[in-house]
């Protein structure tokens, strides 16, 4: 088990079919969504807590999970303040969202809700194993429209050698855009272009 604090509100948990055979969790509960799963999470919050700072209390909690190809599962935990005594009666009732990526296409599009969290995202990506995107596109530009931050990729070399990393850290912090190619002619003819090509390295560079 491994546990990474991305920011103050998230962070992110990476197990493997050892962690589920040590909690005597098999992999057909897990993914069931089975009360000894939870239980497996509730102690990973508590261990979360103690070893990165992660308190819960009287917060909502969001579980986003990704099952990458070679057997691990990939968790990004996000908490939500709240003040409610019926949100805190609820603090560990865990709502899971599961999501697939497309591995397989030279082109894709990802929404940042704010500015911030794009940054958010080249922040870890310049402390990470990812800090080296050079040989993943050709292009990759930021737009922005109806207040929200897409960024474009162009040309992704599908034999990249860290790809599944790349794509399993943005979902973390971004929401993949389908039918990709139709909505990069929306963002040329009514968004705006912030930066272009090397979008990811000039964030690091000017706002990092």
């Amino acid at each position: 088990m491994k546990i990474e604090k991305l920011t103050e509100n998230k962070i992110r948990i990476i197990l493997n079919l050892e962690d589920l055979e040590k909690n005597n969790i098999d992999l057909h509960s897990f993914m069931s969504n089975s009360v000894e799963s939870q239980n497996l999470f509730i102690d990973i919050l508590d261990k979360a807590e103690h070893e990165v700072g992660f308190t819960t209390k009287d917060c909502k909690i969001l579980i986003e999970a990704l099952a990458s190809s070679d057997g691990h599962f990939i968790f990004t935990i996000t908490k939500y303040k709240t003040n409610t005594d019926k949100d805190k009666q609820k603090r560990k009732k865990l709502t899971v969202k599961r999501k697939v990526n497309n591995i397989n296409s030279e082109n894709a599009i990802y929404v940042f809700n704010t500015f911030e969290e794009f940054c958010n995202y080249c922040s870890y990506i310049n402390t990470s194993n990812l800090n080296n995107l050079n040989g993943l596109s050709t292009n990759i530009s930021l737009y922005v429209y109806n207040a929200k931050y897409y960024l474009v990729f162009k040309n992704i070399n599908l034999s990249f050698k860290n790809l599944k990393g790349f794509y399993a850290s943005i979902c973390e912090f971004a929401k993949y855009i389908n039918h990709s190619e139709n909505f990069e002619s929306k963002l040329i003819e009514h968004g705006k272009l912030i930066m272009k090509k090397n979008a990811i390295k000039k964030c690091i560079e000017y706002f990092i």
